[in-house]
C-alpha cells in the first residue's frame, strides 16, 4: 500500500502501512509488530499486538459485563412479580411498565453511543457511565428500590384478605424515579461494551479476525452467567429474604463491575473518535440535496474521494463505492462552486457510503423489533403464565421468576456448542471463517423463536383445559400443572438469543462504517428498546379489543378466565411473518466493500 514517514527522536526511521500490521524497525535490528487497525495504548501510542488487547484484556471487559448484567438482571428478572404484589398493579399494567422500562433501558444507548463515537471514545464513555451508574444509578437509584421495598412509609401496606391498598403517587415517584436512574446510566455502557472488546482484537491480522467472532459468543455468555444468578439466587432472596436485601445486591454487583473495567486499563487497545456519526450523516444530506441538479457521472471514479492512506495510522478505511442509492453520491460530486474543506457542500466517497451502508441495514434492523417483543415475555406474561401453576416441589417453592434460568442454561449450553461444535463443521462446508454468515444465524434464530411462541401457547392451552376441568375458571388460584411444562419455552428461546441476538452483535459490529460501531450497537440495542414498546402496545391493543362489552378478555387479572394462549399465538403469527419479511430483505442485502 505504500509507506509515511514519521519524525522520531528514538531510533526508529520508517513505519511501513502494510496489509496486516505496522512493522516497527528500530537500530538496534530488533522487530516488534504493531497493530495494523490504528489502535492506540492508554497514552495515545501505538500498541504492541502481542502485549495487548486479545483475550487478556478482554477478560477484564467480560467480567465486568457479567457483573453489570447481574446487577441488571437482578432489578429487571423479577420487577413484575414485585409491581403485582407489593405494589397492587394488576397484570396488563405490570407487564406494560416492566416492558416501558426495559424498552428505555434500551433507548438511552443512543446517547452512550454518540458520546462515544463523537467525543470521548468507548473507553472513557464505559468508565463516564459506569461511575454515574455506581454512584448515582446504583447508590441513588438501586438503593432507593432498596428504601422504597424496605421502609414501610414508602411501599403499600400488605393485603387485607381480598383487599389491596393501591400505593400512593408518592410512593409510584420514588419507586419510579429510582427505577429510570438505572435506565439512564446503563445507556452509557451497553453500546460501547461489546464493540469495546471487539476492538482488542486486530481486524487485519486473520487470526484476530477468527478470535473477534468468537469473541461476541463469549461475550453473550458472559451476559447470561450473570442473568442465571440473577433468576436464581436473587429472584429467591427477593421473594423469600426481601426485596430490601433483594434490590441492594445488584448494587454491589455494579461496584464489582466498574472495578473490573478499571483494572484491565493497561492491556486495552483504544480507538479514537472520529467525530459525530450523525453530523456525517447529516453532512451527505445536505451536500446531496444542494447539487440534486447535477448529473451522477457513471464512472465512480469521478467522484470525490481523499488519496491520503489512513486507515494503519488513524484506524480508517475507505468504503468502495456502490450502485445503490445512487442519488446520495451527488454529495461526492466535485462542482466548480465547491469548497474542498467544506463537508458541507463536499463529501467523500467513504462518508456517502457509511450513509448508504445504514440505510442497507435498516430492513435487517426493523425485523429485531418483532423479535424483541418475544423476547420481552420471558420477564412479563412468562411470569404472569408461571404464577398460575404449580410452582411447589415438596416443600420447596419456586420463584415463577426463576424459570427464567432455563432460557439463561440454554444459552450458556448453546454457546460452546455453537462456537465449538457447529462452526468448526459449518466452516468445513461453506470456507467461511464463521461458518455461517451473520444473517444466515439470524435467520435460524427467528424460526425458533416461532416455534418458542407455539409451545407457550400449547403450554397455556393445557392450563386453561385444567382449570375447566377442576372448576378453577371463577377462582384466581393456581391450576395442578407444574411450572416445569414452562421449560420447553423458556429453552427454545435461549437457543434463540445464541442464534439471532450474537449474530445481530456481529453483524452490526462488522458492517457498520468504522466510524459509527458505537452507534450501529446501540441502534442494535434499540430493537430490544422498540420490540419492549411493541409489546406494551399489543398488549394495550389485545386488552381493549378483547375486553369489551363486559367480556373479561384474553388477559385479565385472573388468567383462569383469560385467552393467554391466544396471545402467544398471536406473537407466532407476528414472528413467522416477520421471519418471512427477514429472509427477503437478506437476500437482497449487500455488504459494504472496504479497501
Amino acid at each position: 500500500m505504500g509507506s509515511v514517514d514519521i519524525d522520531d527522536d528514538t531510533s526508529s526511521s520508517l513505519v511501513h502501512v502494510e496489509e496486516e500490521s505496522l512493522i516497527l524497525l528500530p537500530g538496534d535490528g530488533s522487530r516488534q509488530q504493531y497493530t495494523g487497525d490504528g489502535s492506540v495504548d492508554f497514552k495515545g501510542n501505538p500498541v504492541v499486538s502481542n502485549n495487548t488487547g486479545n483475550w487478556r484484556a478482554c477478560s477484564f471487559i467480560l467480567a465486568n459485563e457479567c457483573c453489570e448484567r447481574l446487577a441488571y438482571y437482578g432489578i429487571a428478572k423479577n420487577l413484575v412479580t414485585y409491581l403485582t404484589n407489593t405494589l397492587h398493579q394488576g397484570n396488563v399494567s405490570a407487564a406494560r411498565n416492566v416492558t416501558t422500562w426495559q424498552g428505555t433501558c434500551y433507548l438511552t444507548p443512543l446517547i452512550g453511543a454518540v458520546l462515544a463515537d463523537a467525543y470521548f471514545g468507548r473507553y472513557w464513555t464505559i468508565a463516564l457511565f459506569s461511575t454515574i451508574y455506581f454512584t448515582g444509578c446504583c447508590m441513588q437509584g438501586m438503593c432507593t428500590l432498596s428504601i422504597s421495598a424496605s421502609i414501610p412509609g414508602l411501599k403499600p401496606t400488605d393485603c387485607s384478605g381480598s383487599v389491596c391498598p393501591s400505593a400512593t403517587p408518592a410512593q409510584y415517584v420514588v419507586f419510579f424515579f429510582g427505577l429510570y436512574l438505572i435506565a439512564l446510566g446503563t445507556g452509557g455502557i451497553k453500546p460501547c461494551v461489546s464493540s469495546f472488546g471487539a476492538d482488542q482484537f486486530d481486524d487485519t491480522d486473520p487470526k484476530e479476525r477468527i478470535k473477534k467472532g468468537s469473541f461476541f459468543n463469549w461475550f453473550y455468555f458472559s451476559i447470561n452467567i450473570g442473568a442465571l444468578v440473577s433468576s436464581t439466587v436473587i429472584v429467591w432472596i427477593q421473594d423469600n429474604a426481601g426485596w430490601g436485601l433483594g434490590f441492594g445486591i445488584p448494587a454491589l454487583f455494579m461496584g464489582l463491575a466498574t472495578v473490573s473495567f478499571f483494572l484491565g486499563t493497561p492491556l486495552y487497545r483504544f480507538q479514537k473518535p472520529r467525530g459525530s456519526p450523525i453530523t456525517r450523516m447529516c453532512q451527505v444530506m445536505v451536500a446531496s440535496a444542494r447539487k440534486w441538479n447535477l448529473v451522477i457521472p457513471e464512472d465512480s471514479s469521478l467522484l470525490y474521494e481523499t488519496q491520503v492512506i489512513r486507515f494503519s495510522i488513524e484506524g480508517y478505511r475507505k468504503q468502495e463505492h456502490s450502485d445503490e442509492l445512487r442519488w446520495l453520491d451527488r454529495a461526492a460530486i466535485v462542482s466548480d462552486a465547491d469548497d474542498y474543506s467544506n463537508p458541507w457542500r463536499l463529501c467523500t466517497v467513504t462518508q456517502v457510503e457509511e450513509l448508504k451502508t445504514l440505510l442497507r441495514m435498516f430492513p435487517i434492523w426493523a425485523t429485531g423489533i418483532v423479535f424483541s417483543s418475544v423476547y420481552a415475555q420471558l420477564s412479563t406474561m412468562f411470569v404472569e403464565q408461571g404464577m398460575m401453576m404449580n410452582t411447589n416441589i415438596g416443600s420447596f417453592i419456586i420463584p415463577p421468576a426463576s424459570l427464567s434460568a432455563f432460557d439463561v442454561i440454554s444459552v450458556i449450553f448453546w454457546v460452546p456448542i455453537y462456537d465449538k461444535v457447529i462452526v468448526p463443521i459449518a466452516r468445513k462446508f461453506s470456507g467461511k471463517e464463521r461458518g455461517f454468515s451473520e444473517l444466515q444465524r439470524m435467520g435460524v434464530g427467528l424460526f425458533l423463536s416461532v416455534l418458542c411462541m407455539l409451545t407457550a401457547s400449547v403450554v397455556e392451552t393445557m392450563r386453561l383445559l385444567f382449570a375447566e376441568e377442576l372448576d378453577l375458571v371463577d377462582k384466581a388460584v393456581p391450576v395442578p400443572l407444574s411450572i416445569f411444562w414452562q421449560t420447553p419455552q423458556y429453552f427454545l428461546f435461549g437457543a434463540a438469543e445464541v442464534f439471532t441476538f450474537i449474530g445481530q452483535l456481529e453483524f452490526f459490529y462488522d458492517q457498520s462504517p468504522d466510524a459509527m460501531r458505537s452507534l450501529c450497537s446501540a441502534l442494535s440495542l434499540l430493537t430490544t428498546s422498540l420490540g419492549n414498546y411493541l409489546s406494551s402496545f399489543i398488549l394495550t391493543m389485545v386488552t381493549y379489543f378483547t375486553a369489551q362489552g363486559g367480556k373479561p378478555g384474553w388477559i385479565p387479572d385472573n388468567l383462569n378466565q383469560g385467552r393467554l394462549n391466544y396471545f402467544f399465538f398471536l406473537l407466532a403469527l407476528l414472528s413467522l411473518l416477520n421471519m418471512l419479511m427477514f429472509i427477503i430483505f437478506a437476500k437482497k442485502y449487500k455488504a459494504k466493500k472496504v479497501s
